[in-house]
């Protein structure tokens, strides 16, 4: 009998264990957890009860997911200042800034007085193989009239970028011409480049200019590689000025082929993120080299990553002005409706342990937005004592001290050259009339200028066309008044900006590059320093005369290493 009566009593024995278990569970989630799952379900139904709420009672009709659209970007702005929300009619546009390719016509264009021009067209691209030159106006899509306010960049590309074999046709008002040319154009692959230069700057100094890190910047540095090492280069500018950034493992493997084996390229880590780090593996074709890599306020990112390991492992020399401090990873997290977001888990550390990221409060932080501004105005991009750095030292491979708390300084500073700036070329610049004239300029003289093969050739040309008096005229017509003794001081310099554009618009981007690159001071320093063979850093020394030994300063706790072998224009 007491055998059947306690397997009667056993389900309700096991019931209540169960909700015991339950209870001791809830008590010590709610006790030693902080509670934080309840708050994010308290705060997440908050916010569907209050979208609930707007939509049954508000008194007007709502669209609920234009609230919603609104909220995101807010939302994430109050965490940091690169944690960002991309529409889905947005990111394809945002994503093909670093593929290797998109599809659409072949053209880069600009947008002057409410209409689209073709400013270049892509060699044996889809636009050209059609009939589309340089310097045609487009003032219709799809039978569709696209003039004026509603044209912007983001527009343009929606409707020029498309799926691969899709036709769209345009209506083409060409120079000279009155009547609307149609021409349809059916979109294809087009090839995009990270690299917009690479030739020699003199007898054996090559120089390579990267513009962002995207899918193919690594396969596109050996390519501009093999080509220089056919031109026995034996000195090397990597050029980052201006470089925003993009993907981190481009940055790691153009790192590793400068660095001997087992160097710390970087490191990234978060309070979710467990530290990750990335090495070189030895492989490297170019690890003796004489390099020199030139940044400055604009290279962001992982152009920030590569200065800082070239730096941290003294394998060269960083030349220029401090760079803008974007030291947060953000891993890219994608909703059902198309749309994502590109949330921070983590900040990336250079080899000797500092954080490229410069302070920022959370929320809308104006200051930061106008950290570029203030270095101006400071003094920063002229004179190197100006230069404030927030963070603590830290010290290279072989004990040189570098800086923490916002950015890479250089080794070697190169002031902003101020000779000949005024208010007049300020205004000409800053409004836009030099690019709208030298744009004019270059289609109302195209078959001129088109018999021109070099950069040499066209800019002899216009030297001698008196073109800083041309424009002069051109500007007092469209509201800047002439002032003859501020065009004088800033001659030069007008006639130095109008010409580049002008060879931009007939040539292409690295003949651009080259012009400017003459009489660059940055570059000017760069064969310098390789002239005096100073590529390589010197250990530093003790007042005694004693060489400095300090080593990297670096958190000793276990890692997961991984090596990094085996993994405005607007283009459409």
């Amino acid at each position: 009998m007491s055998k059947n009566k306690s397997n009667r009593m056993m389900p309700l024995i096991m019931a209540l264990c169960v909700i015991a278990g339950i209870l001791i569970g809830t008590f010590y989630a709610n006790h030693f957890s902080g509670n934080r799952l309840s708050i994010i379900n308290s705060s997440s139904n908050k916010l569907n009860n209050l979208l609930h709420i707007v939509d049954d009672q508000y008194v007007d009709t709502v669209n609920v997911n234009q609230l919603v659209e609104g909220a995101m970007p807010q939302i994430l702005s109050e965490l940091d200042p690169h944690s960002v929300y991309i529409s889905a009619k947005d990111v394809q546009i945002v994503n093909d800034d670093l593929k290797g390719s998109f599809s659409g016509v072949g053209i880069e264009f600009t947008i002057r007085k409410d209409t689209i021009r073709v400013q270049n067209v892509v060699n044996n691209g889809p636009a050209e193989r059609a009939g589309v030159i340089a310097g045609d106006k487009i003032v219709s899509v799809d039978d569709t009239v696209f003039v004026g306010k509603k044209v912007t960049n983001e527009e343009a590309m929606h409707k020029l970028k498309g799926p691969k074999d899709t036709k769209v046709k345009l209506g083409i008002l060409r120079y000279g011409e009155n009547k609307v040319r149609q021409i349809t154009v059916t979109r294809g692959d087009i090839p995009q480049h990270s690299i917009s230069a690479t030739y020699m700057l003199d007898e054996t100094t090559g120089y390579i200019k990267i513009k962002n890190f995207g899918e193919n910047t690594y396969p596109d540095m050996l390519i501009s590689l093999a080509q220089l090492s056919q031109e026995n280069f034996r000195n090397l500018v990597i050029d980052l000025r201006g470089n925003t950034g993009g993907y981190l493992a481009s940055a790691v493997q153009i790192a590793n082929e400068f660095l001997p084996k087992g160097r710390l390229i970087v490191y990234t880590q978060g309070r979710k993120s467990p530290r990750q780090e990335y090495r070189s593996d030895g492989r490297g074709s170019y690890q003796q080299i004489p390099l020199v890599v030139l940044i400055d306020e604009g290279s962001a990112s992982a152009s920030e990553i590569l200065a800082g390991a070239i730096q941290d492992n003294d394998r060269g020399t960083i030349i220029g002005r401090r760079s803008f401090g974007k030291g947060l990873v953000q891993q890219p997290i994608a909703f059902n409706d198309g749309s994502m977001i590109r949330l921070t888990i983590a900040r990336y550390y250079t080899p000797a342990g500092r954080c490229i990221q410069k302070p920022y409060t959370s929320g809308a932080d104006k200051s930061y937005e106008e950290d570029l501004v203030s270095r101006y105005q400071h003094g920063e991009f002229f004179t190197q004592d100006s230069i404030k750095h927030t963070g603590p030292e830290y010290h290279t491979h072989i004990g040189r001290t570098v800086y923490g708390g916002g950015g890479i300084t250089p080794d070697i500073f190169v002031p902003e050259d101020t000779i000949g700036i005024t208010s007049y070329y300020k205004e000409a610049s800053m409004s836009g009339l030099i690019m709208q004239f030298a744009y004019s300029y270059t289609d109302d003289n195209r078959t001129t200028l088109g018999k021109f093969n070099d950069m040499k050739e066209i800019a002899e040309y216009l030297n001698k066309q008196n073109i800083v008096e041309k424009f002069a005229v051109y500007a007092n017509k469209n509201g800047l008044r002439r002032r003859n003794l501020m065009i004088n001081k800033s001659h030069k310099l007008l006639e130095r900006f109008i010409n580049s554009r002008i060879i931009y618009n007939i040539l292409n981007e690295q003949e651009w590059i080259d012009y400017l690159n003459h009489d660059d001071p940055t570059i000017l320093k760069a064969l310098d320093v390789f002239k005096n063979n100073e590529a390589f850093p010197k250990k530093p020394e003790n007042k005694s005369g004693s060489k400095k030994q300090t080593a990297m300063v670096s958190p000793s706790y276990d890692y997961h290493s991984t090596h990094v072998r085996g993994t405005v224009m607007a283009n459409v």
